[in-house]
């Protein structure tokens, strides 16, 4: 169970169903449903791109109130082909959501997400917004690239020590890499396809990002085949989508907020977030009137932080009990 006085998060209950759904260009999607099968439909994106969708995930919504949906995206968790970046761009993935709708007989849904997530509930949002009910975001980022930039090289301000074993595995000692050199090296080893190249970069790429997450700085020394599974889906496609710009024009997703901008929106944001500095959720909210913005004052990035985790509940409840009075 994930839930208790530290996380205040729900019973995370086993699905009650499972599935696959077949793509294009070869990707199956695996998603999973849990909760309510009559409740309030709620979608959950999560993170990376590549990092999968985890069982606390479900934590954050009343299993009485919600019918949770969630899925991992093209490469990703259990979905086909594992780590693949043929035919895996934002778009293909804004149209698996809505294929996956369809499929399940959703007529609108609230959408959530962190992180990378809340960048695809926008993208989604933007080309959908007749389907959404509307949002909730943590962690948010706008796949600027200075946001991406910032990953690479900026967050050396906060975490010298991570980002310095970050650059090492590329670099030669006490060499500085810009943001593009550091990239450019990773994905020649992130694709190489012997895995006594990939894996030894894929493991320091996790690493780093992990290390930089939470409010309290730690290490992470995780290791074994889960550990390596979720490293290289996550590193090999945040790579992927890096090199290609998100697969977005540059601000496209704030040039495009007017679709969305009358649908309500709660937006969670750690206050000390090194991964995704609260600077672009401030712009999201002041570009959103019908949008709250909730500062987290003890958080990082991690959506488990118990402090983010609780205003994610938070939001859920309050969504869905407005969503609730204005259909009645």
């Amino acid at each position: 169970m994930i839930h208790g006085p530290d996380t205040g998060l729900y019973p995370a209950r086993d699905p009650y169903t499972t599935g696959r759904l077949a793509l294009d260009g070869g990707h199956e999607m695996h998603f999973e449903q849990s909760g309510n099968p009559n409740g309030l439909p709620v979608l959950y994106l999560h993170g990376g791109p590549g990092a999968g969708s985890t069982p606390q995930q479900r934590a954050y919504f009343n299993p009485e109130t919600f019918r949770i949906v969630m899925f991992d995206q093209r490469g990703s968790g259990r979905s086909t082909p594992y780590g693949e970046t043929h035919a895996n761009t934002t778009r293909d993935l804004v149209a698996d959501i809505e294929r996956l709708r369809l499929h399940l007989g959703v007529d609108r849904w609230l959408v959530a997400g962190g992180s990378w997530g809340a960048t695809l509930a926008l993208a989604y949002g933007v080309e959908h917004p007749g389907a959404c009910l509307g949002f909730i975001l943590r962690g948010v980022f706008l796949a600027t690239r200075a946001e991406v930039d910032w990953f690479l090289a900026g967050m050396r301000q906060f975490f010298p020590e991570a980002h310095a074993t970050f650059a090492a595995h590329v670099a030669e000692p006490n060499a500085r890499l810009g943001p593009r050199e550091i990239l450019d090296a990773y994905a020649k080893l992130l694709f190489d396809p012997d895995p006594e190249r990939h894996m030894p970069a894929a493991r320091a790429w996790a690493r780093y990002e992990s290390a930089c997450s939470t409010l309290i700085p730690g290490t992470s020394s995780a290791k074994g085949r889960a550990f390596d599974h979720y490293a290289l889906s996550l590193a090999r496609l945040e790579a992927h989508y890096f090199l290609n710009e998100m697969f977005l024009g540059e601000d496209e997703l704030m040039a495009k907020l007017g679709a969305i901008r009358a649908l309500p929106a709660v937006i969670v944001q750690g206050r000390y977030d090194v991964v995704c500095p609260i600077a672009s959720a401030h712009r999201l909210h002041l570009a959103w009137p019908n949008s709250e913005l909730v500062t987290v004052p003890d958080a990082g990035h991690s959506g488990m932080e118990p402090g983010i985790a609780r205003a994610i509940r938070h939001a859920a409840d309050v969504l869905a009990r407005d969503l609730s009075a204005q259909h009645r």
